[in-house]
């Protein structure tokens, strides 16, 4: 299985103002801007360890799945959330050939957890031998900060102010996430009933 994320977080999406407000910043400066690529560089950072944490999708974007063999033939369950859209599904032989599925033959199961792509018929189609599926979907919860549930949101300014402050300390940036951030993004995390665990 190999997940490949095709676009990036726009700076537009970027909750660097609220970040400011939330690290009481001064304002009103000559200077306000000087920091806010330092600023952005610990938000993508912080939204990077929460997916995945979580498994979760922040800010929407593209991303292709692909795999060698399905793991049941009815259905194919995706490893992130929240899944919006199956963009496109294609098989390419061990020659690189690639043939579009039509996308009556399956459909997405939506779950918070554990989306599914599910085949319509009898199963999903033949991978062939040396081949890939290749899936692309559309994965996030919005395409602006304001479509994030407050509590994710929150953890992630934590977690960006938890880098900034401790910007020169490796040793302390490097450790587990602080408890406040793990506690908020807790019931965002997959249970795993068939593996008896958290994954």
């Amino acid at each position: 299985m190999m997940l490949v994320e095709e676009t990036t977080v726009p700076l537009s999406a970027l909750p660097v103002a609220t970040f400011k407000d939330h690290m009481r910043m001064g304002s009103g400066f000559s200077d306000d801007g000087v920091q806010d690529g330092v600023l952005e560089g610990f938000l993508r950072a912080a939204v990077a360890a929460i997916e995945a944490r979580t498994g979760k999708i922040t800010i929407s974007r593209t991303f292709s799945l692909s795999l060698t063999a399905w793991r049941d033939m009815a259905s194919q369950p995706l490893p992130l959330a929240p899944v919006s859209a199956i963009i496109e599904l294609a098989i390419l032989d061990r020659h690189g050939m690639e043939a579009t599925v039509d996308s009556a033959a399956y459909r997405l199961i939506e779950d918070m957890h554990r989306p599914h792509l599910a085949a319509n018929g009898a199963s999903l189609p033949r991978i062939p031998q040396g081949g890939v599926a290749r899936i692309q979907m559309s994965a996030g919860f919005g395409l602006d900060w304001k479509d994030l549930p407050a509590d994710l949101a929150q953890a992630i300014l934590m977690l960006a102010a938890h880098y900034y402050e401790f910007r020169f300390d490796s040793f302390e940036a490097g450790r587990s996430m602080p408890y406040g951030v793990s506690s908020l993004i807790e019931r965002y995390r997959n249970i795993r009933l068939f593996s008896g665990g958290r994954s």
